[in-house]
């Protein structure tokens, strides 16, 4: 494992896992097939590209996007970006327009890594767009390419960087911006020794395991799934889009031992197994992000020997808690984990005060893998308090074992009648009711409440819906009825963006606009 020195660059760790182990493997499954390679053999094609970046006149602070799928070539990539001291920006593949020209402008980016296209996108036309606006940006492309881009097969010709610059653990290693719903995307910055942080703990809390990453490049989570690899030396199979039935081949084919998720993911991820009569009992770890880990799942879960349990971060703090295959099974699913090592949490209420255990509030963080800040400054005044900490937006509670469980987020939060209510706990109480599958709880506008509970649920056909059944079992569980759910709407299935989350804004937006 690569040192623990707070002064260790991204760059450092590459280059101790390349002399420590170059065998440990990366499988990717792109393009149809499964692609095999060693930490060696991608560590040689990242110190090529490094001196073709470094060519092009990239060098360190530099940024350096890449809005690329799962490919080898990303991780070569984000390796190379490492070694030469550059900030990498990945950018999620679905951004364009307004979206993506926002990024590009604020980040200042020099360079631009992108395929010719991919599924549906065609990301020639999407540079041909861009060139008016920012005349100056090298424009990098992974395949065929023409007059107006360099190829990156030719930048991977030069000879092996082996003067690296001088990098400090200090500098930001990376920019990643968050999806936005109502306004621009905010780009979090992380540092190298954050990053580094981040790893080494995960390293020392889940071990050499070798992983299956089912996250986009974009998503903070898919990064450090390139970044286990290739910093870390840890074994792992990456895939270029998510298919529940090539992941259960993956699985057994490599004996994979962990893997993480959403309940959306673990769930097709067993039908595909089942039905394709596949062995993934080499499975045991699975980590799921911060939700409901349905009782009807964990039992199935539990009866293959696979263990579930929870985890929480955010792309500002990419890991504030986690739960472990070895945490007694009430705390795997009734909490999201013990406080990662150096991670401090702060519940406060309205007024920033401090509230005893147990009680539900912000959470505040910090610790030594959190963000460094925001590229656009003046974001930073209403994200931190005046002590430091950053306000994270969610509402959970502590307990005096250092478990951590999330309740709800502060914008969902349905105030109904002037009372708050929390739709993570409306969430978990229709979790329980026999046939639901999935649900999404969000306020619908009221006149007379301001808003009441509706919610969107995916459940088998024969499932009862109506709101007399729901209030019932919700009455049984011994929750007030005002948290009852007031409107259900049966669903196929709930919006999701690239990383496989809800977005409750289409489901808002649905009531808005009469769905009720």
């Amino acid at each position: 494992m690569p040192a623990k020195e707070n002064g260790a660059t991204l760059g450092d760790c590459l280059r101790r896992i390349e002399r420590e182990r170059p065998e440990a493997r990366l499988i990717i499954f792109e393009d149809g097939a499964d692609r095999i390679v060693s930490h060696g053999e991608v560590a040689e094609q990242a110190r090529r590209l490094a001196a073709g970046l470094r060519s092009l006149g990239l060098g360190a602070g530099d940024i350096l996007a890449v809005q690329m799928p799962t490919r080898l070539s990303t991780v070569i990539a984000h390796a190379a970006a490492g070694l030469l001291g550059l900030t990498l920006l990945p950018i999620i593949h679905i951004y364009e327009g307004r979206e993506l020209a926002f990024i590009l402008r604020q980040s200042g980016a020099k360079a631009l890594l992108t395929p010719p296209h991919w599924r549906n996108i065609d990301f020639a036309r999407r540079r041909a767009r861009l060139a008016d606006e920012f005349p100056d940006l090298v424009h990098v492309v992974d395949g065929e390419t023409d007059e107006d881009a360099v190829g990156l097969t030719s930048l991977t010709g030069h000879e092996p960087l082996d003067d690296p610059p001088p990098v400090s653990a200090d500098s930001i290693a990376m920019l990643i911006y968050t999806s936005g719903t109502t306004a621009d995307p905010k780009g979090v910055q992380h540092s190298h020794k954050g990053l580094v942080a981040e790893l080494t703990a995960d390293a020392d809390k889940r071990g050499a395991l070798v992983t299956l990453s089912p996250w986009p490049p974009g998503h903070i989570a898919g990064v450090l799934g390139y970044l286990r690899f290739w910093a870390m030396g840890q074994s792992c199979v990456l895939m270029e889009q998510w298919d529940a039935i090539e992941a259960a081949r993956l699985i057994e084919q490599y004996r994979v031992q962990g893997t993480s998720g959403t309940p959306f993911h673990l769930t097709t991820l067993l039908d595909a197994a089942e039905a394709g009569s596949r062995d993934i009992s080499s499975l045991v770890d699975y980590m799921a992000g911060a939700t409901m880990v349905p009782p009807a799942l964990i039992e199935r879960c539990e009866s293959k020997g696979l263990a579930t349990y929870r985890c929480y971060g955010l792309s500002e703090h990419p890991t504030v808690s986690t739960g472990s295959p070895d945490d007694p099974l009430e705390k795997r699913l009734g909490t999201d984990g013990q406080l990662n090592p150096g991670v401090e949490v702060l519940i406060v209420d309205e007024e920033d005060r401090p509230l005893p255990l147990g009680e539900a509030g912000e959470i505040l963080t910090r610790g030594p893998d959190r963000f460094v800040g925001y590229r656009d400054g003046a974001l930073n005044a209403s994200a931190f308090t005046q002590d430091g900490w950053l306000r994270t937006g969610d509402i959970g509670t502590l307990d005096r074992d250092n478990y951590l469980t999330i309740v709800d987020r502060k914008k969902d939060v349905i105030i109904r009648g002037g009372e708050n209510i929390a739709s993570r706990e409306v969430e978990d109480i229709l979790s329980l009711l026999k046939g639901v599958q999935e649900a999404a709880v969000v306020g619908a506008p009221d006149e007379r409440l301001g808003e009441r509970i509706c919610a969107f649920v995916v459940a088998a056909p024969d499932t009862d819906l109506s709101i007399e059944h729901i209030g019932a079992h919700f009455a049984a569980h011994g929750l007030a009825r005002q948290k009852t759910p007031e409107i259900v709407h049966r669903v196929d299935a709930l919006p999701r963006n690239a990383a496989g989350k809800v977005l409750k804004p289409e489901l808002r937006a649905q009531l808005r606009a009469g769905g009720q």
